[in-house]
C-alpha cells in the first residue's frame, strides 16, 4: 500500500492487466486446438492409406508422417489443458513438462534433419554416377545427422530437468538451450538450402529422380519459407 502525498490515506498499488483480453485467449486456444486436431486426423489417415495400399512401411515418408503425427498429438494435448486445467499445464512435473513443451521442438528438429538426410541422399546418388567414391560417405552422413539429433535431444532434456528439479539459474539455462537449439536449426536449414540448390542446378542427366521428387521439393521449399 502506498501513502498519499495529500494526506488522503493509503492508495492501492497499481495492478497489471492482461495484455490480451480473455475472450481472445480463449478464441486462439480453440483455433489452435482444432487446427492441431485436424492435422492429427489428416496425418493419421495418410498413414492408414500407406498400410492399405501396401506401400513400404519403413521409409522417409512414413517416418516423416509419424513424426508429424506425434507432434500434432502433443500439441493438441497441451492446448487442451488451457480450457480448464491451465494451472495444471503451468505446474507440470519434470517429465510431463519436457514431453509437452520441449519434446515437440525436438520432433520439429528431427523432421528437419530427416528432410536434410533425404535430399542429401538424392544429391549423393546423382553425383555418384560420375564420382562413385562419394558413396562411401553415405554412412558417415547418416551418423552425423543421428549424432546431431541426439545432441539436440539431450540438451533439451537436460535443460528441462535443470529448470524443474534443480536450483540452477533458469534464465541462464534457457539462454543456453535457445542458443544451441537455434544454432542447430540454422545449420540444418543452411544444409537443406544447399541440397535444394544443388538439385535445382543439376541437368537432366544428373538428376534421374527429379520428376519423382518434384512435389516433395516444392513442399520442402514452402516449409523452409
Amino acid at each position: 500500500i502506498q501513502s498519499n502525498s495529500f494526506g488522503l490515506g493509503p492508495l492501492p498499488l497499481p495492478t497489471l492487466s492482461p495484455a490480451v483480453p480473455p475472450y481472445v485467449t480463449l478464441g486462439l486456444t480453440v483455433v489452435y486446438t482444432v487446427f492441431y486436431s485436424l492435422l492429427f486426423v489428416f496425418i493419421y489417415v495418410q498413414l492408414w492409406l500407406v498400410l492399405k495400399y501396401r506401400h513400404k512401411r519403413l521409409s522417409y515418408q512414413t517416418v516423416f508422417l509419424f513424426l508429424c503425427l506425434l507432434w500434432s498429438a502433443l500439441r493438441t494435448v497441451l492446448f487442451s489443458f488451457y480450457f480448464k486445467n491451465f494451472v495444471t499445464a503451468n505446474t507440470l512435473g519434470p517429465f510431463p513438462f519436457w514431453l509437452l513443451y520441449c519434446f515437440p521442438v525436438c520432433l520439429q528438429f528431427f523432421t528437419l534433419s530427416l528432410m536434410n538426410l533425404y535430399f542429401a541422399k538424392v544429391v549423393f546418388k546423382a553425383k555418384s554416377k560420375y564420382s562413385p567414391e562419394l558413396l562411401r560417405y553415405r554412412l558417415p552422413l547418416y551418423l552425423v545427422f543421428l549424432l546431431i539429433s541426439l545432441v539436440f535431444l539431450v540438451v533439451n532434456l537436460v535443460c528441462a530437468l535443470l529448470v524443474r528439479m534443480s536450483s540452477a539459474d533458469t534464465h541462464t539455462v534457457v539462454l543456453v538451450r535457445v542458443a544451441i537449439n537455434d544454432s542447430l536449426f540454422v545449420l540444418c536449414a543452411i544444409s537443406l538450402a544447399v541440397c535444394l540448390y544443388k538439385i535445382a542446378k543439376m541437368n537432366k542427366l544428373q538428376r534421374p529422380r527429379c520428376n519423382k521428387i518434384k512435389m516433395n521439393l516444392c513442399l520442402t521449399d514452402m516449409i523452409c519459407l
